[in-house]
């Protein structure tokens, strides 16, 4: 069902939180909820957040502060208490107060003035059942208000189009209430008691899906047909591990173990390769690509951006340089001369190892004899892109890495029963990284600089902004500020730049042309500078903590002592966490445990399964609980109602992007 509104501005907004139909937009969920409920006035503490119901005794006044409006007026509270109101930035509210009026507002007081500064105001009672507010993660184009009142409208008419799909059998083992009452439940909630009482349906409706899903992946790839393959020895192997420049750790011999072992059998291989930033994945990608094409077969290496396949794709070549190995890269970019002669040499099997993008699945691209798709960063591919680039091949094996550790158990769990190989130790042993948090101000941001400089290593700036008017906010502001300082030293790239100016910079930044590199999280992906030192982090509130390791992890590579910057002038708990440990698993863990529901800031780039009401860690056992009944499904097809739940599942595989 279309969203319900004509606004051109409403629906690109909706569309930044990919929120394309009513359904996409009622699953987007709050990610915490404002309590409006008035205020004890008798034990308020300074600076505290506050609701009262006051009554205007002195005409509002709208000055020019010279910065931004501010409406100031005296009120009495419903306790006969005296406050001075202060509502900044808002002059269009003047025409809705009025003298010996009651309203509600919510704000900061200060105990010393006795001053409320106000946040939001209502004319009139809350009524108790409205007083939770729930606030959303949303772009600039649309506000709170705006937002809760489209989905408000949107669950009147809900009944047209929602579906309460759960199996009945379930619903009442669970005592699970019907779909569309949890959702009105959490999106407004008369309590808290609501919210937890809603969450509990929707979570588990999410959990049956996902554990559904991996079942039928899992279930597809086994009974795939199995043709003979040609063994990989693992004599070989060997050899070529041994002509490698450097010794693998015990960790990549044992996980290219598990791997060529899998390979080896009968069935098809559906494994998970995982571990910390720089712990080695690519080195056992390409030893694993070098044993598929001992035995005959194709290998496709596919990654989510161009410059990480360009990257990849020099690595592979220069691995592979010693053997008699043709490696490609397949990426949007390619002129249609080149991409026309590079598929005809695919389909024909003059090339071993291609490595590329999206376009490694594209329509018109044939492989001769596929035998191992590797797929990084695997989180960022939907469940049908896997498929169809392992559909590519009669016989496929198939690889996912990711960089974001997670404990076995739970990735067992989270993962469907794939299978695991974990990758625990850095190549050079300990990654010796001091991460601080640091004000903005502080003078240990240059101090640090200036020794790389002098070192010749490399620094990364990051910044979550391309483009704003607060420097701290802002990759481009960044940029001109550092330009300053040191003059024919900075670097800019960001995810709007064309590829060949990004190529163009990357390879100037490894070159040491230019040693400081101004960039968005864009180089979170893979980017490997091995003698970087530095990476400074603006505001690192907008990002997750798995994200912010994973940026932690580009620098230090080389095993010299490295620093991590956290700029930021608030009070965020969380990083603390980042300042404790370098320990993967448990950031990553932790990460999941920060996550509510609708919380998606850093989820996205931090490696973890997109959940609408989820949270990993503390809904643990309500996953495997939904995998056994994933299982039980599976094994009693035969009933009606397990059968209609199956289809239903089946077709979003089908149609996921």
């Amino acid at each position: 069902m279309k969203i319900l509104t004509n606004s051109k501005n409403i629906i690109d907004g909706l569309a930044k939180l990919n929120i394309t139909d009513s359904e996409t937009l009622l699953s987007y969920l709050p990610y915490r909820y404002e309590d409006q409920s008035y205020s004890d006035e008798l034990d308020i503490l300074d600076k505290e957040k506050i609701t009262i119901l006051i009554k205007i005794v002195s005409n509002p006044k709208l000055i020019n502060t010279g910065r931004v409006p501010l409406i100031t007026f005296f009120a009495i509270s419903s306790h006969h208490e005296f406050y001075k109101i202060n509502i900044f930035n808002q002059p269009y509210l003047m025409k809705s107060l009025l003298l010996n009026e009651e309203y509600s507002i919510t704000g900061t007081y200060s105990l010393k003035n006795k001053t409320l500064t106000v946040s939001s105001l209502k004319k009139g009672i809350i009524e108790s059942k409205d007083a939770l507010k729930p606030v959303y993660h949303l772009p600039s184009e649309i506000n709170q208000k705006v937002y809760r009142n489209l989905v408000k409208r949107t669950l009147e008419s809900a009944d047209n189009f929602i579906v309460d799909s759960m199996i009945p059998h379930f619903k009442e083992k669970y005592r699970l209430l019907d779909y569309l009452k949890a959702l009105n439940m959490v999106h407004f909630p008369s309590s808290f008691d609501d919210i937890k009482i809603g969450l509990r349906t929707l979570k588990y409706h999410e959990c049956l899906e996902y554990s559904l899903k991996n079942q039928i992946i899992r279930g597809e790839s086994k009974r795939l047909p199995s043709i003979p393959k040609q063994k990989i020895e693992l004599k070989k192997v060997n050899d070529f591990i041994l002509s490698l420049d450097f010794k693998l750790t015990k960790d990549q011999l044992v996980a290219v173990r598990e791997i060529i072992l899998d390979m080896n059998r009968d069935s098809l291989m559906y494994r998970l390769l995982q571990g910390d930033v720089g712990s080695g994945k690519t080195i056992v990608a390409l030893t694993c690509l070098y044993s598929n094409f001992l035995r005959g077969y194709q290998g496709a290496f596919m990654v989510p951006t161009d410059t990480l396949a360009r990257q990849q794709y020099e690595e592979a070549q220069k691995v592979f340089a010693k053997f008699n190995i043709k490696v490609a890269l397949l990426v949007g970019s390619l002129s249609t001369k080149e991409r026309n002669d590079l598929k005809q040499k695919i389909e024909n099997g003059e090339i071993n190892v291609i490595v590329g993008t999206h376009a490694l699945f594209s329509k018109d691209i044939s492989y001769m004899c596929l035998g191992l798709a590797i797929i990084d960063e695997q989180h960022r591919f939907g469940v049908n892109q896997r498929n169809l680039l392992v559909s590519k091949g009669e016989n496929c094996d198939l690889l996912l890495m990711s960089a974001t550790p997670i404990p076995r158990t739970l990735a067992l769990t989270i993962y469907g029963d794939m299978d695991i190989s974990t990758l625990n130790v850095f190549p050079n042993q300990k990654r010796d990284v001091e991460t601080k948090i640091v004000k903005e101000d502080s003078l240990e941001i240059k101090y640090l600089i200036d020794e790389m400089i002098e070192e010749s290593r490399q620094v990364f700036i990051v910044s979550s902004k391309i483009e704003g008017e607060d420097e701290t906010k802002s990759v481009e502001k960044l940029y001109e500020k550092y330009s300053l300082l040191y003059p024919n030293q900075v670097l800019l790239l960001h995810g709007k730049m064309d590829n060949d100016k990004k190529e163009a910079v990357l390879k100037q930044f490894l070159n040491k042309e230019k040693l400081i590199l101004v960039a968005t999280s864009v180089i979170e992906l893979g980017i490997n500078v091995v003698s970087a030192g530095l990476m400074i982090i603006y505001n690192p509130s907008n990002f997750g903590l798995a994200s912010l390791h994973q940026l932690r992890g580009r620098i230090s590579r080389d095993g010299n002592k490295g620093y991590c910057l956290l700029v930021t002038d608030e009070d965020d708990e969380r990083l603390l966490v980042l300042v404790e440990s370098n320990d993967g698993f448990k950031i990553a863990e932790q990460d999941m445990k920060n996550r509510g529901p609708g919380d998606m800031i850093g989820v996205r780039q931090a490696g973890f399964p997109l959940f609408n009401s989820l949270n990993i860690v503390d809904d643990f056992r309500m996953f495997e609980c939904a995998r056994d009944d994933a299982k039980e499904i599976m094994n009693n097809l035969s009933d009606k109602d397990n059968q209609r739940y199956y289809q239903m599942i089946l077709n979003k595989i089908n149609h996921q992007d």
